[in-house]
């Protein structure tokens, strides 16, 4: 019988991060990523250009909302991979973390495993009040709802393509992140949780914890997300 091949690909969505996204493509494809989907939001400065040079493929997806752009970093997905890894353009999420999110799903023992910042290394100020808190909060919930202990709703995270298929994802916003953990715990999908830690971004302005404005309209997304969600997704 052949070897069964594992193929990886990471999907990173991306607006305005000219400054970091290709030190953060060099440093996936550094770890044996060599499909690396970028998904650009509309940038107004040299992201698409700086991710392609880095050796990224770079989708254009300029309808807002962050589960979109993942949704659209999905259908561009060659057929052959077998685990897509997500995570953030900014830098803040270190890539040297990847083998160890990976490694419960090469290793059998996982379907879909999920980085925590939380409970991670972190560098002073690489989370807001407001990020550490929303973590918490989901943190309750979903071990109150579904008996889940994930500690964060952290971007980095790695899945099996067939099983995240199978999800059913629908959600465009921010509480994409979140939905999926929802999804995940429900279905009773074999899943672990690694530290990941957390670094301060390389450049840029946060679209979310910078900005009140967007900190209010990503807490009631989630928290709409997390309420609708809870009325139909029962715990197996």
């Amino acid at each position: 019988m052949e070897p069964v091949t594992i193929t990886v690909a990471a999907i990173i969505p991306c607006l305005d991060e000219e400054v970091a996204i290709g030190q953060v493509v060099a440093a996936v494809r550094a770890q044996g990523i060599a499909t690396v989907i970028v998904v650009d939001g509309g940038s107004r400065d040299a992201t698409a250009a700086r991710a392609r040079l880095a050796g990224a493929t770079v989708v254009d997806e300029t309808r807002r909302g962050y589960g979109r752009a993942i949704q659209s970093g999905l259908a561009a997905l060659p057929p052959d991979v077998s685990i897509v890894l997500f995570l953030d353009g900014d830098g803040s999420d270190p890539p040297e973390r990847i083998p160890d999110v990976l490694a419960p799903i090469l290793a059998g023992r996982a379907d879909f495993v999920h980085g925590t910042r939380i409970e991670g290394k972190r560098e002073p100020d690489a989370l807001s009040p407001q990020q550490v808190a929303a973590g918490r909060i989901a943190q309750v919930l979903l071990r109150l709802f579904y008996g889940a202990r994930f500690s964060d709703m952290s971007p980095f995270r790695a899945i099996r393509r067939g099983t995240l298929d199978r999800l059913g994802m629908r959600e465009q916003t921010y509480g994409w992140n979140l939905e999926m953990l929802m999804r995940v715990a429900a279905a009773g999908i074999r899943s672990e949780e690694v530290a990941v830690g957390q670094r301060r971004r390389i450049g840029g302005v946060s679209k979310v914890s910078g900005n009140p404005r967007a900190v209010a309209a990503a807490s009631w997304n989630i928290a709409s997300t997390f309420l609708r969600l809870a009325a139909s997704l029962r715990r197996s």
